[in-house]
């Protein structure tokens, strides 16, 4: 199976190196080759030369280190409009193409409409850019199923943590009928520290911004908008509801005060920024859950109940975002896409 990996970021560059180690593991024990014909970044496409050609995927991050992308055989500017590179990796015989780009909702339309190109082409998907799903899904998903080609996304929501395969698992039995749960591990290290240390927001997101869980600019997660993106992909994905973030009602959590946190912990609670879907709605906002309930995770672990229509209720927790977590969901959605052709 020839694949296009787009982004060469921590995830983009774990994905090559996993594609280089565990290859040959995979193809042994699922009966799929996994041989990487493209890459880009926000510079350079680099293409293997004919239908046959592959990249050295450990070539490609020597390159990309060192700032010499754009210098490999075969590269060209990243500039291409992406019907025409659709076009190319289809001549390429290129069957999966991976979005490893980075997330950003304000500026989601060109990976969206390279999706839409791909799919359009019955070239498969696998994101871990959350930006098209949380803006356009529900396009995104018919013109996978028009086009009979696979849209995979588990990277998205849980990283390491496989809370669409859980809900997707559940749903095989009974129906779930909502969802709420932690999806940002760096608010839940800030609210943690809070809570644990008795210090302020600003003090707390300093703190996560020094050990690298928040961004300089921390507006995605303390906003709320990393989350109402991820509850999005869960309301689609396993509650069959067609969403996107516009229909997310988000508070995020800059006026959680200490006040408020000993308040809650006086009543046997903690605040927590809980993402929640159900056929009332989606929302994303900080409230107050149970002191002794899995939903109190410590550091920047998630935590995601599934309600079931029986009334049982699923909780699961692990790691969120993380390189090389991330990219092992990327090769379970290869593998998956692999061993259905």
């Amino acid at each position: 199976m020839r694949i296009f990996v787009c982004g060469m970021g921590v995830v983009g560059r774990a994905v090559c190196e996993l594609l280089a180690s565990r290859g040959p593991e995979l193809r042994s024990r699922y009966g799929v080759p996994l041989t990487l014909a493209g890459v880009s970044d926000s510079r350079a496409i680099v293409l293997a030369g004919s239908d046959s050609a592959e990249l050295d995927p450990l070539a490609v991050v020597a390159a990309k280190q060192a700032g010499k992308l754009g210098t490999m055989e075969g590269a060209m500017p990243a500039a291409l409009p992406p019907r025409e590179l659709a076009g190319r990796c289809q001549t390429l015989g290129i069957d999966v193409f991976v979005d490893c780009s980075p997330t950003d909702l304000k500026t989601a339309a060109m990976p969206t409409e390279r999706m839409l190109a791909m799919l359009a082409l019955r070239i498969g998907v696998v994101s871990v850019n959350k930006g098209p799903l949380a803006t356009a899904m529900p396009a995104l998903l018919e013109a996978a199923r028009y086009n009979q080609v696979q849209l995979r996304f588990s990277g998205t929501v849980g990283g390491g943590t496989p809370v669409l395969a859980t809900g997707s698992t559940l749903n095989r039995g009974e129906t779930v009928t909502a969802i709420r749960g932690i999806v940002n591990g760096t608010t839940n290290f800030i609210l943690w520290k809070m809570a644990t240390e008795r210090w302020a927001f600003d003090v707390a997101l300093a703190e996560a911004q020094r050990l690298g869980y928040a961004e300089t600019d921390p507006t995605a997660d303390v906003d709320g908008w990393d989350a109402a993106a991820k509850v999005v992909i869960l309301a689609n994905a396993v509650l069959g509801i067609r969403a996107t973030v516009q229909q997310v009602s988000v508070t995020g959590i800059r006026g959680v005060t200490p006040e408020r946190i000993a308040s809650a912990a006086a009543a046997g609670k903690v605040v927590k920024l809980i993402a929640g879907a159900s056929a009332a709605g989606l929302t994303v906002a900080p409230q107050e859950v149970d002191a002794a309930g899995p939903l109190n995770t410590s550091g920047s672990l998630n935590a995601v109940e599934f309600t079931l229509s029986s009334g049982a209720v699923v909780a699961i927790t692990g790691r969120g975002a993380g390189g090389v977590e991330t990219a092992s969901a990327v090769l379970r959605d290869l593998i998956d896409i692999g061993t259905m052709r």
